[in-house]
């Protein structure tokens, strides 16, 4: 068989000359330098180089190829506009300016909403506490006079009166109380205790809120007591202030707390 090196024309051919160049381009984007040819004395292979490139041949490091009619052709170079259009793979895609405001008005009503409901929300607690402090002072004027009175004359009576305006664990301890120690001291002694809510002449109850909300109001009073038994000789006025502790209840406002300050 032929040598396959004796099918090409010498160097300066310029099928030679474009498989060079081929060979060139190729070694570039594999990212090793090209292999230099091997030219005669006088730019043409003879016969001292024949053996060499035979060598190489058999040893598969270099192949010789005819060049095509047209000769050899790189492949296009991709275009800045293309590679800078197209995303890295792993690089996160570009928001438009567009989905960026679309984003921002989104963000903007849900906080909106979320401040108005809460606007709306203090609002109506506002006005429910309003409300109840309005209702709570009534019923505290109102029970004061109720719950701080007694006549040894009709305990039973005064003692029931007071318990309907109680609610709670204090109910119960006014029950207890009343039974084991106000009711026996009363009856024995013939103790009448009358209070009043204390008003300048022509002027309002001395009563104001303390602390309000929509079920719990805290209101303080100053209360009179006149108190008569056999144990003194005249009635006794006492001048007293009371914290009383008022709950909304489904039968109204009633008293959980009464304390002497």
């Amino acid at each position: 068989m032929a040598n396959p090196s004796s099918r090409v024309r010498g160097a300066g051919s310029p099928a030679r000359r474009t498989m060079s160049a081929a060979a060139r381009a190729a070694a570039k984007r594999a990212g090793r330098p090209a292999r230099p040819e091997q030219h005669g004395a006088l730019g043409a292979e003879g016969p001292a180089d024949e053996a060499p490139r035979a060598e190489e041949q058999r040893s598969g490091r270099t192949l010789l190829i005819e060049a095509p009619p047209n000769g050899w052709e790189d492949p296009p170079e991709p275009s800045r506009e293309s590679a800078e259009e197209r995303p890295e793979k792993g690089t996160p895609a570009r928001w438009s300016g567009t989905g960026l405001l679309t984003v921002a008005l989104c963000v903007l009503l849900v906080a909106g909403l979320a401040a108005a409901a809460v606007l709306g929300w203090q609002y109506r607690e506002g006005r429910r506490a309003e409300r109840a402090r309005e209702e709570a002072l009534a019923a505290a004027q109102k029970a004061a006079p109720v719950v701080l009175s007694y006549d040894y004359r009709h305990l039973d009576r005064d003692f029931a009166r007071a318990r309907a305006c109680l609610t709670g664990a204090f109910r119960d301890q006014y029950l207890k109380t009343t039974k084991t120690v106000v009711g026996p001291t009363a009856a024995k002694y013939h103790g009448v205790v009358k209070a009043t809510v204390a008003a300048p002449t022509g002027g309002s109850p001395a009563a104001s809120v303390v602390s309000a909300a929509p079920d719990r109001v805290v209101v303080l009073l100053f209360v009179d007591q006149v108190t008569r038994s056999t144990q003194v000789s005249r009635s006794r006025l006492d001048l007293n202030r009371v914290r009383m502790t008022l709950t909304r209840t489904s039968g109204g406002w009633k008293v959980s707390a009464v304390d002497a300050l």
